[in-house]
């Protein structure tokens, strides 16, 4: 269960930003620069539990002006149904599906249930993913966000890391989060969100708790926690 203090935000020079993830912001800010510019962007949000993963993507999506964005998140009792995150990312713009290849338009029917027909390989779902991506892109730039990817069905992940790598000229972005990524997700760009430097983590502290707050209990509380918000 995240706290309610894994996502505080202090008004910087900046604009909207995160106490003490300047550099983390700036790498979101660059990969929605690409996107409004017209390239492709991938990112992998690495770090533990409670370390403000979410916010930072939370972060993402309100600074996506002028961008189209799709939302996934990873749900641990769906990790077994084949496809469920991968609905979640396609419903919205499943409108396109009839502009798709044939094969392909057949293929994303049948594992949402939209039509009947033989199970698809998961390469024509990954294709066919990538064409759907692509054709709303060119409408203007997208940017396709999955939290709680470490609980992705393994069939969703594994055709979402399929597109993610195989992205060329279109403005499309996916940026993951996950606690420990697996095997489907292993070799796309990625940074480590790790804890706050001790003048941040104390800082934050005394924004979200009312009154004077000991300083040996402050900083046990710091030390015990690593950072970690």
């Amino acid at each position: 269960m995240r706290s309610p203090m894994a996502a505080p935000r202090v008004r910087g020079g900046c604009g909207v930003d995160l106490r003490g993830r300047r550099s983390e912001c700036a790498a979101l800010d660059a990969l929605l620069a690409g996107l409004r510019g017209g390239r492709r962007g991938v990112l992998l949000v690495g770090g533990e539990a409670g370390v403000g993963k979410t916010a930072l993507l939370e972060y993402a999506v309100e600074s996506a002006s002028g961008v189209r964005v799709l939302r996934v998140v990873g749900v641990q009792s769906e990790m077994e149904v084949a496809f469920a995150a991968l609905h979640q990312l396609c419903a919205p713009i499943l409108d396109r599906l009839p502009r798709l290849p044939g094969p392909q338009r057949d293929a994303l029917g049948t594992v949402f249930g939209l039509g009947v027909g033989p199970a698809p390989s998961r390469l024509l779902v990954g294709l066919a993913l990538l064409s759907l991506l692509s054709e709303v892109a060119e409408e203007g730039p997208l940017l396709c966000v999955v939290d709680d990817a470490q609980w992705l069905d393994t069939a969703s992940a594994q055709a979402m890391a399929f597109a993610a790598r195989r992205l060329l000229a279109e403005p499309v972005g996916v940026l993951f989060a996950a606690r420990e990524p697996g095997d489907e997700l292993r070799g796309l760009p990625e940074f480590e969100v790790g804890g706050l430097r001790n003048g941040d983590a104390r800082a934050l502290l005394a924004s979200v708790v009312p009154g004077r707050l000991d300083e040996r209990v402050r900083d046990r509380i710091v030390a015990e926690t690593r950072g970690n918000p």
